[in-house]
């Protein structure tokens, strides 16, 4: 009576090479194609039959065997730079390729098989780590955007405010200079383009109420690029010039001002 054997089930016929090639300890850059040749169609003989697809992959590649074994024994054909060919040439990067994937195959199932047992928790990072701010980088704030095209706004918003003083009723006496303080003026920007989110770089100067108001309002929009609260930039070519709040529009420790600040330009939106 005929004793059953059950052959070890490979993917494939360049699996089955693979595992002959490591049973024999065979250098896979030197193989040798009669003996292995042999011992695959060895194994062919054993297989199951039924699975046409399956058995044909196999046999493509016993004929494949069985054409290098032929080549192997005529004589070498030579390249264009005089390099003998060997027959064995494509079999063996195939090999390698295949045992490549195969090893990234085993190592993704490995980290399948152990994702398992890791249990993720929320995250959990003091507040001083919550509150860091990277420092700002004046070029992806700019975004395209020069400091030449803002000074040319910037001298365009002078000249309009200068055009619209009275040349007559100018001279009937001495007008005082409204006091305007920076920090305040800071403080207005900031707030109002956190509020509004997106604002007109060149509207937010033409409602300033005077020359020294446009000056340092000016100064306020750099330094804000400056500390990395605001970004400028020119969605379309000699389009407007929007500035973008970069702060939640929640946080604010001046939220108690922004009456005030809106008051100065009579509530008006400036986008």
């Amino acid at each position: 009576m005929a004793i059953p054997v059950k052959l070890q089930a490979f993917e494939g016929p360049l699996d089955l090479l693979l595992h002959l090639i490591e049973k024999n300890k065979i250098d896979i850059y030197d193989i040798p194609i009669a003996e292995i040749t042999d011992q695959y169609l060895a194994y062919v003989q054993q297989m199951d039959h039924e699975d046409m697809d399956v058995t044909s992959e196999f046999m493509v590649m016993a004929a494949t065997l069985i054409d290098i074994k032929c080549r192997m024994l005529l004589p070498r054909e030579v390249t264009e730079e005089g390099e003998e060919e060997d027959p064995r040439e494509e079999l063996v990067r195939q090999l390698l390729e295949y045992k490549m994937y195969k090893n990234m195959a085993g190592r993704l199932r490995d980290c399948m098989d152990t994702a398992g047992e890791l249990v993720s928790r929320k995250q959990s990072l003091p507040d001083e780590v919550l509150a860091f701010r990277p420092k700002a980088d004046p070029k992806e704030l700019l975004e395209g955007m020069t400091l030449d095209r803002l000074h040319e706004i910037f001298q365009f918003v002078l000249k309009r405010q200068e055009d619209k003083v009275d040349p007559i009723r100018s001279k009937f006496g001495q007008i005082e200079k409204d006091s305007v303080s920076f920090p305040d003026k800071l403080d207005y920007v900031e707030i109002y383009t956190r509020k509004k989110r997106k604002v007109s770089f060149r509207k937010l100067l033409e409602k300033q109420k005077g020359r020294m108001q446009v000056v340092v309002t000016f100064l306020a929009v750099l330094e804000l690029m400056k500390l990395g609260k605001i970004r400028v930039e020119q969605p379309d070519a000699f389009g407007e010039i929007e500035i973008e709040s970069l702060e939640d529009a929640g946080e604010t420790s001046l939220a108690g001002d922004e009456y005030r600040m809106e008051e100065e330009i009579g509530g008006e939106d400036v986008y």
